[in-house]
Formats: C-alpha cells, sequence, structure tokens
C-alpha cells in the first residue's frame, strides 16, 4: 500500500477532447471536498470533472462519480486504477473539455483509466509516493523502577515508533506502534523480561 505525499497533474488529448488528470492526497472527505472545490472553480468551462478515491489503511472506504458521463466510464474505472496500484488516501480528479468529437463508451473508459495511469507514472517518476504500512497502537506499563526495561526491549524492534510516556505515583505507561507481524515476537520478548508482563493493543474495538 502506499501513500502520495503532493499533488500530481498529466494532461493529454484524446480525440480532440483535452483531459487534465489531478492527484491529490486525502485522507477525509474534507480534504477531497476542498480538493474538487478548488478545481471545479478554476475548471469552470469544463465538460466534466469526474472522481474517485479510497481512504484507510487498511482501506475502510471509496468510491467515484462520472459527473454526468455514461455510468460506468469514469469514476469506475478510475477507482479501479486506484485499487490496482494500491494507492490510498487519494482522490484523483479527471477535468474532461469536450472537443466535439465522440469517444463511445469503450473509449471513454481508456482515456480515463490511462489519465490516471499516466498521473500515477508521473508521481511515480518524481517520487512523490511513500509506503503506506499497517500499525498498531500498544503501550506497555512498568514499575517506576523498571521504567528503562520497556524501552530495552523495543529498541530490540527496528520498525517500532515510540509516542510517549506517561508517568504516575508508581507506574510508567510507554506507548508505541509497530507493524502486526512484530507484535507476537514483541509480547514473547515482555513477557520473558518482565517476567509474566503483558502489552495493551489498541484494536479500536
Amino acid at each position: 500500500m502506499k501513500r502520495l505525499r503532493e499533488s500530481v497533474t498529466f494532461k493529454f488529448r484524446e480525440k480532440a477532447s483535452l483531459f487534465l488528470t489531478e492527484l491529490h492526497p486525502a485522507s477525509d472527505a474534507v480534504a477531497r471536498a476542498a480538493a474538487l472545490s478548488s478545481v471545479r472553480k478554476r475548471d469552470y468551462d469544463a465538460t466534466h470533472h469526474c472522481s474517485a478515491w479510497r481512504e484507510g489503511l487498511p482501506v475502510t472506504a471509496f468510491g467515484s462519480d462520472d459527473d454526468g458521463e455514461p455510468s460506468g466510464t469514469a469514476g469506475s474505472p478510475m477507482l479501479k486504477v486506484l485499487e490496482g496500484e494500491e494507492i490510498t488516501d487519494i482522490l484523483v480528479l479527471c477535468v474532461r473539455w469536450y472537443g466535439g468529437t465522440k469517444l463511445g463508451t469503450g473509449g471513454l473508459v481508456r482515456a480515463y483509466t490511462d489519465g490516471v495511469q499516466g498521473a500515477v507514472a508521473e508521481g511515480e517518476r518524481l517520487g512523490f509516493f511513500e509506503e503506506a504500512r499497517i500499525l498498531i497502537e500498544g503501550s506497555i506499563e512498568a514499575p517506576q523502577e523498571m521504567a528503562h526495561l520497556p524501552f530495552t526491549v523495543l529498541r530490540c524492534f527496528k520498525n517500532v515508533e515510540i509516542l510517549g510516556q506517561d508517568y504516575d505515583a508508581a507506574i510508567s505507561k510507554l506507548a508505541f506502534r509497530l507493524p502486526p507481524e512484530d507484535c507476537p515476537n514483541l509480547e514473547k520478548a515482555w513477557r520473558e523480561r518482565s517476567r509474566g508482563g503483558i502489552i495493551k493493543w489498541n484494536t479500536n474495538e
């Protein structure tokens, strides 16, 4: 899975119609609405403003809009490219200025597919994509006199990210996150080093 760090544009012509495809980082509905509104205002004279999007890690929501093109000829093909490329937290917009020559349903599907593929290739060329890893959050509690021990254990896992440490009168609590495949080994290591200690996982359930 990957995410886009910066916006990308890709422009081409197909039988007199001009297509402008844009990829925008967008992790929620607010970001998507802002990007779409901005493009609609800027390219107010365009014939269509078609879109597709995916959100979440793992992906929890997605959608598309043909914006007046024949059903299934624009938004759906655009979304399929995003799915095939395994991109998340993204909005793709394809703006079309009709040039007077009809493309037919097959031609439209190819054009909107080519537009997104071209924009993705441009983003790859520019290095605008980054790996989007699934991370599980957890916490380890230890007596104050053993507050150093969680750090010692976590340092053995190269993909761990420390989120913060809290204290009360007797307990130190260290929050962190790491890839799910490392969780069993971390649980085993902590259990052995702490002599039976457990890790609390935040599963959002």
